[in-house]
């Protein structure tokens, strides 16, 4: 979503979504609320001064009399800051991520031409932006998932302080997006920060970047993946996306420890560090400029991030999310996994591993959500009941050594 960053600064350029996967909860049913149905109607008066007509206003308001306490608790937490570093990419870098976008990639293939003649950005960079913040549209159709934009942004704007004035424009953008009648207030669905469609724009960012590329009349970027992909690539573009360009390069740093400089340097002045590819090939392009990110410590992977891994960051910002869509993109295009993996306190599982784990966790009577291969807070407290239970340290890992015991009973 562009921009993530732009919830946790109140700032930045390019807020489209904020949510990457995490907006996993249903609707509260809540009974009028007379403090928000006075806000609402005070409201009503700066939406008009702002060019929204009041039919417009009232028919987006049509039924919201109270705030969505979920919203409220989901504004609390975003994954970009405050998963571990392993858990995040386990989550959205996989076997089964890899694999959709692959298949995503064939089943596109006409539009992901064209997308990339217009607009210069690589074609997997936009599957895994994709993946990342709608799996592949998959969220789009889940009922419990999926809440009023109008209702989402007024809560926000009513309710958390934090947020209010970047929920107040947001909200605005809205009603505006409904006005030209690109979507109706019925389909006009998105997570708990107004992140809409199959590639997450937060409504600034949506009037700012909406691409209509199937040449239908409309900007859909909740019904047309090609709308919804072409809007992506049109921000990246325009916030200076190098075509032809890598996001960066995993490296390895010499041994001996000491500190590097900070900030941008070329790639040719790295190498003369001791700073070289992991793969042992040369720096294509060894005078583009690259900054080192080590987002695991020294021992962990390391990266000298190009221009284009920044330019990702306009579309949130965080350098996990960039990361993660680089490093998926990579995967999907064919690329192979890092050479130096993140450091985990555990035993990794595979994919299908972890849907096994949560599978038997499910049998003996732990878990009670889906079986999807994601390691969310629901899998984790299961796995913890277990290992209480089964006199393991209750770490909540997902490791092969809870499935080796799970496996057992």
């Amino acid at each position: 979503m562009p921009v993530r960053g732009t919830l946790k600064r109140l700032g930045g350029a390019c807020a489209v979504a904020v949510f990457s996967l995490s907006f996993i909860f249903s609707p509260v049913q809540a009974q009028a609320e007379p403090g928000f149905e006075r806000w609402v109607k005070s409201f009503r008066a700066t939406a008009v001064k702002s060019g929204v007509s009041g039919r417009t206003f009232d028919r987006a308001f049509r039924g919201v009399t109270s705030v969505d306490a979920e919203v409220l608790e989901k504004a609390q937490t975003q994954p970009e800051f405050s998963a571990p570093v392993w858990d995040y990419f386990d989550n959205r870098v996989h076997e089964d991520s890899i694999a959709n976008g692959r298949a995503m990639a064939r089943k596109y293939k006409a539009w992901l031409d064209r997308i990339e003649a217009r607009f210069g950005v690589d074609r997997h960079i936009l599957l895994a932006i994709w993946s990342m913040e709608s799996n592949y549209g998959e969220i789009l159709k889940n009922d419990k998932v999926m809440r009023s934009v109008v209702r989402s942004l007024s809560t926000l704007a009513y309710a958390d302080k934090r947020r209010a004035k970047f929920a107040r424009t947001q909200l605005i953008a809205a009603l505006k997006i409904l006005q030209t009648g690109d979507i109706d207030e019925s389909h006009l669905q998105g997570s708990w920060a107004g992140a809409m469609g199959h590639t997450q724009f937060i409504p600034t960012s949506y009037q700012a970047y909406a691409v209509d590329m199937d040449g239908n009349g409309k900007r859909d970027i909740w019904n047309s993946v090609p709308d919804a992909l072409a809007t992506a690539a049109n921000l990246l573009r325009k916030n200076g996306w190098q075509s032809g360009r890598t996001w960066g390069y995993e490296v390895a740093l010499p041994s001996g420890g000491g500190k590097f400089p900070g900030g941008s340097l070329s790639l040719s002045k790295w190498q003369s560090l001791g700073v070289t590819r992991a793969s042992g090939k040369p720096f294509p392009y060894p005078s583009d400029k690259a900054e080192l990110k080590a987002l695991d410590g020294r021992d962990g992977p390391a990266f000298l991030m190009t221009k284009n891994f920044f330019v990702l960051k306009r579309y949130n910002n965080a350098d996990k999310y960039a990361l993660a869509v680089g490093l998926l993109a990579d995967q999907i295009a064919g690329y192979g996994p890092l050479v130096q993996d993140w450091q985990r306190p555990f035993t990794k599982l595979s994919f299908a591993e972890k849907m096994e784990l949560q599978k038997r966790l499910y049998e003996s009577g732990y878990y009670e959500g889906k079986f999807d291969g994601k390691i969310g807070s629901g899998s984790r407290q299961a796995i913890m009941s277990f290992q209480q239970r089964s006199g393991l340290t209750p770490d909540g890992h997902p490791s092969m050594e809870v499935l080796k015991s799970l496996r057992r009973q």
